[in-house]
Parts: C-alpha cells; structure tokens; sequence
C-alpha cells in the first residue's frame, strides 16, 4: 500500500489554514495542523479531531519546529492577516514572517519536503500598476503602520526565493487577494466581514475612504483550489491567486445592503494610512501554469457567506467564544 502523503499546515485554525486541512483530508493526506491560537479558533477544526489522520499542535512557529516523522509538504499560513491583528500584535506579525518562515524553512530542508507560503497581495502595497503582475514590485512603505505586515510578508518571499535558490529546496509562492468565505472572523476588520456584522447588529455600514477605493473578492473554495494546484506544479516564482472582478468599496456596501435585505446608511470616516486604492489581481499566469481561475461568482460566495454568518449563536456574532482545550482531545 502507498504511504499516505504527510503535509504541516501552520495557522491551521486561522479561516485559510482551516480551510486547506479540510481540502487535505479529502485529498486523503496525514494533516499536521499547528496554530498557536492567537488569532485562531479551534472551533474551525473541531470536527477534525476525532479523525486518525489528523493532529493538531498547539505551537508558536516562531519558535523551534519538530514535527517527528516523515514529512512531504509544508503549507506556511501562520500570520495573523487583519488590520485590526497585525496592528494590535505587530511584534509578532513581524517575528512569525520572519523566524517562522526561517524555522518553516528549516524543518523542509531537513524533511527534504516542499513548501508553500502564504504571501499576499499587500507585498504591492499602495499600487501605481493595476491590475497588478507578479512582476510588480509593489509601492509599500517600510515604516508606515501597515508596513509591519507588508514587510513580513515581502521578506518571507525574499528567505524563500533564498532557500530554493541556494539550498534547492522545492518551494511555492501564492500571493493571495482578498479572500472571503465561512469561518472568517465579523471583527477582524475586513471589509467584508465588518460590513455583514454591521448589518447582522443594525448598525450603519463604515467606509473608510469616499468609497472609490477598489477590491477584488475570491471566495475560500476557488483560492483552496489555486493553492492545491501551485503546490503540485513545478514553478518557484510567486503566482497571484484572486478574482480580478473589480468592484469599489462603495458598490460592495450597496450589495451588501441588499444582501441582508438591510435598510442601513452608509457612513465615511477618513482613509488609515497607506490604505491601497486599487486591488485587482491580474491572474494571467496561474491561468496559464495551473489551468486555474476563479469559478464562484460573488452572488453565489456572499450568499454562502451571509448564510454562515446567520447560522452563529448571539455569543459567536459577538466572538465571545474562547478556545478551550479542556473542550477537545489534543494528539
């Protein structure tokens, strides 16, 4: 019999990182999750624990790594990815895409496996190229509040692109765009997210910004797929996974309105510093390479979306709930 492919994948309680260990299990692999919980919630793969071949560790990646056994594949999506996050920790935004891509690095080198980062759209920061290439270099400024986040993730490509240039270690890159879906957190400070909450609690819709400001929307399903296939292909360059079907923010808080079949105003408040006022993927090569691009229209994912969120208990719409290990058998 074949051994059982055997894949780590970090953030693992994250609305990605849960995400992808449910794609693994379906793909019959060995899931490794690891999650320090900062951010996290074991709530998002509380129904993978009763499974053999699933386990999950409660570890900080900035520290030392051990996974014992044999090891295939590396998926690097442990960072804390919100605004309201990275701008509370930025400390540890910046150690986990620093020593944690080091450490992530590091265990693969010794496994011999392949690794995967999660980068993101941010490493092109406020663009003057739209929609924005892989060969973009991007417009971010290192010290700007945003920077802590933009810069880890600008440096996980760098150590990357480093360890497979000189150590010829096997490795992928995924720049992802806005992402949506269930199990993302309503005050996480997305724009998605916080305009549903809004409207679940009643409340006026907040733009930041006069609403011109662009985004592109990629529903979990479509970008699990493009992360399923880059890691099974054979290309090290970062490759962008989104939807490139434009829409400003103030079009999207009208969607929304209608969404919920709500009757909220739309209220402004001044742009947050360094703020992008454009964001399209141009997704020309993971078309190409992956045969891939997006499948679910932003109708059908909102309305998954808006269905998840309905389907929360008052406390969780609150995000009161906690993480518990005396709730759960930890392997």
């Amino acid at each position: 019999m074949e051994r059982r492919k055997r894949i780590l994948i970090t953030g693992a309680a994250g609305f990605l990182g849960s995400h992808l260990c449910d794609r693994f299990i379906n793909e019959n692999y060995h899931v490794i999750a690891m999650d320090n919980l900062i951010t996290g919630r074991l709530k998002n793969i509380e129904h993978l624990f009763k499974l053999e071949n699933f386990e999950f560790y409660n570890h900080d990646v900035s520290k030392f790594i051990h996974v014992p056994g044999e090891l295939d594949y590396i998926l690097h999506f442990a960072s804390p990815a919100s605004p309201i996050d990275y701008l509370k920790i930025p400390i540890q935004t910046l150690k986990v895409g620093s020593l944690g891509i080091h450490n992530c690095l590091g265990l693969a080198k010794v496994k011999g496996a392949r690794v995967l980062i999660a980068s993101t759209s941010e490493v092109y920061g406020d663009p003057t190229v739209h929609p924005q290439t892989e060969e973009y270099w991007g417009n971010v400024n290192p010290v700007g509040p945003r920077g802590v986040y933009d810069e880890a993730k600008r440096f996980q490509e760098a150590m990357t692109m480093a360890y497979h240039t000189y150590h010829g270690l096997e490795t992928r890159i995924i720049r992802i765009f806005n992402t949506y879906g269930p199990r993302m957190r309503l005050n996480d400070g997305r724009v998605l997210p916080a305009f549903i909450g809004q409207a679940l609690r009643g409340e006026d819709l907040t733009i930041f910004g006069d609403g011109s400001q662009t985004r592109s929307f990629c529903y979990v399903d479509d970008l699990v797929e493009g992360i399923y296939r880059l890691l099974h292909s054979d290309y090290a360059e970062p490759v962008n996974i989104g939807n490139p079907d434009e829409i400003t923010i103030g079009q999207f808080a009208e969607e929304i309105i209608k969404l919920t079949n709500t009757n909220q105003k739309v209220v402004y408040h001044d742009l947050p510093v360094n703020d992008p006022k454009q964001r399209q993927p141009d997704i020309t090569k993971a078309k190409a390479l992956l045969g891939w691009e997006p499948k679910v229209s932003r109708s059908e994912g909102l309305k998954l979306t808006y269905d998840y969120f309905c389907s929360l208990s008052d406390e969780e719409l609150r995000h009161k709930e906690h993480n518990n290990f005396d709730n759960y058998i930890v392997k």
